[in-house]
């Protein structure tokens, strides 16, 4: 249920800036790489249509609701560990407590963090991750940039995905530095972990990205709006700066819905 409110939060809060914003795409100093960005995209978007697609809804179809949800709690789990790593980089000291233990109660009473146990004694999930981190230190996250198979991205982005895959357990399976596991081994485990794990939220994310598409007027700019809009509503924790463009979603949503749509 988080997730998908967070799915839902974020069409909600990118649609009206990304419809009022299309016209002036070819001047956006965030974008200076627009054509190559572009190019990126339309080879995540084919890449997507002719294989996550089709195996994102092949997996939704076998996977009985009880497994998807428990599969995508046990990776939620994993995350919780780099979510309280950046809450102490970023000196949220209560968050840090609540987050440590949100992973000991699911790892420990939630078998593995296959049962989300800590959102039943109220425990909520936090979204922190290491490009958060490195914007509440002042990092600027540079221009907009579209990274093969990853997607929406920037410079500090980048980095950010860095400093997470570090914070990631299943990283080190690869090098062979768990007694008992070779690094042969550890690769398969690493690698099927990953692969389970972009399956699963692009199965969560099917519907969500069906609305941003069909209501977008150009779908580059959506993505592109969506992203800047979400790092720094997460960034400042949902309190953006006074300066910073608020818009009224009715009002734009009516003004463009009858433009017609782009998809270039």
């Amino acid at each position: 249920m988080h997730k998908k409110k967070l799915l839902t939060q974020l069409v909600c809060l990118t649609l009206a800036g990304t419809l009022g914003g299309c016209a002036t795409s070819a001047r956006d100093t965030r974008d200076p790489l627009e054509n190559w960005n572009r190019g990126v995209q339309t080879f995540n978007d084919n890449l997507d249509d002719y294989a996550m697609k089709p195996i994102a809804k092949g997996y939704q179809w076998i996977t009985p609701s009880f497994v998807d949800i428990g599969v995508s709690n046990f990776f939620s789990n994993i995350n919780d560990i780099a979510v309280t790593i950046n809450d102490l980089l970023q000196f949220k000291l209560t968050q840090t407590g609540l987050d440590g233990s949100r992973f000991i109660v699911n790892t420990v009473a939630g078998v593995g963090g296959l049962v989300d146990v800590a959102s039943l004694i109220d425990l909520p999930k936090h979204n922190e991750d290491f490009d958060q981190t490195l914007g509440f230190w002042g990092v600027p996250a540079g221009p907009y940039l579209v990274l093969p198979l990853l997607g929406p991205s920037s410079p500090r982005g980048v980095s950010g995905l860095v400093g997470d895959a570090a914070m990631n357990p299943f990283t080190y399976l690869s090098f062979g530095v768990i007694p008992g596991i070779e690094s042969g081994v550890g690769s398969a485990i690493s690698g099927g972990a990953f692969a389970l794990n972009a399956i699963d939220l692009r199965a969560d994310n099917l519907t969500a990205e069906k609305i941003a598409s069909e209501a977008a007027i150009d779908r580059y700019e959506f993505f592109k709006n969506a992203y800047f809009q979400r790092r720094e509503h997460l960034i400042h924790d949902g309190k953006l700066p006074l300066d910073h463009e608020a818009f009224d979603i009715d009002k734009e949503f009516d003004q463009n819905i009858g433009a017609p749509i782009r998809t270039h």
